[in-house]
């Protein structure tokens, strides 16, 4: 009995080894649904601070995916995300990343107004503190400008009344009852062609004979000049009549020129045989 036993039992084996060896295998690699794909992606993008890619990836899903009950959870964790965001840019200062993280929350979760009611409310006491700093600051520099411009005037008053007070200095250090200094005395004219010490002067017209009138007006200047200076009388002593008025015109038109308010004093001799002159006679 012993010895059909021991015999058997090498078949056993053998069949069993058979039987393991025909069970049917499963394929190593399952395929994966695309939905599942996209959400997992989705996933890793949250995870990873990609708001920008996973709000891309949503909005496919939910042009996908419509009624999928996943899209809520999703668009709810991309709003909180958006709102993390706000809260990192508000503690640093940065209002407008802030209020722009703040939109996108909204826009993703516009039946929920409750969920962006605390970074509303901190964005708009920032806005706030900030006016109030900017008012403040204008307020500080428009101070300092009225205490600039305070200190200018009163730097102008304190120079005034040095001036003043030096001025008064300088008076009292005067001697009393000091005249006030003369004027100078004008210059005294100087003659040209006269002697203003002499009882008169005689001045040889040659010229009127020779017809040069060039050398007749350039003397008449001078003898303008003397009349005016030392106001003197003239006596034209000439050929002929008709030279009186010409030698007057020209001697009269200079002294005009001179002094429009001197009067001369003229009168004509006719001496035909003498050179044509002039004799001049200062008002004593």
């Amino acid at each position: 009995m012993k010895s059909f036993v021991f015999r058997g039992f090498p078949l056993i084996l053998v069949l069993l080894l058979a039987g393991c060896q025909s069970a049917p295998q499963q394929p190593a690699n399952l395929p994966v649904d695309d939905l599942v794909s996209a959400f997992r992606q989705l996933d890793q993008s949250l995870a990873s601070g990609d708001l920008s890619g996973a709000e891309n990836q949503l909005v496919s899903l939910q042009q996908r995916a419509a009624g999928d009950t996943r899209l809520e959870q999703y668009q709810r964790q991309l709003a909180e995300a958006h709102l993390r965001q706000g809260q990192k840019a508000l503690q640093a200062g940065d209002l407008d990343n802030a209020t722009k993280a703040l939109s996108r929350a909204r826009s993703l979760m516009p039946q929920a107004p409750a969920l962006t009611t605390g970074l509303d409310g901190a964005i708009a006491q920032a806005r706030e503190a900030e006016l109030a700093a900017a008012a403040q600051q204008r307020r500080s520099a428009e101070q300092a400008d009225a205490r600039a411009e305070a200190a200018r005037i009163e730097q102008a008053r304190q120079l005034r009344l040095a001036a003043e007070r030096q001025a008064a200095a300088i008076q009292a250090t005067q001697l009393p009852n000091t005249p006030p200094a003369e004027a100078p005395a004008p210059a005294k004219p100087k003659a040209r062609l006269i002697d203003p010490a002499a009882a008169s002067s005689v001045i040889a017209l040659p010229m009127l004979d020779n017809q040069d009138n060039e050398r007749l007006r350039s003397l008449l200047d001078g003898v303008a000049a003397d009349m005016v200076a030392f106001n003197c009388a003239v006596r034209i002593e000439v050929r002929q009549a008709k030279d009186f008025p010409w030698v007057a015109s020209l001697l009269n038109a200079r002294i005009k020129r001179i002094d429009p308010s001197f009067s001369p004093r003229m009168s004509q001799v006719i001496k035909p045989a003498q050179v044509p002159q002039l004799v001049l006679t200062p008002k004593r």
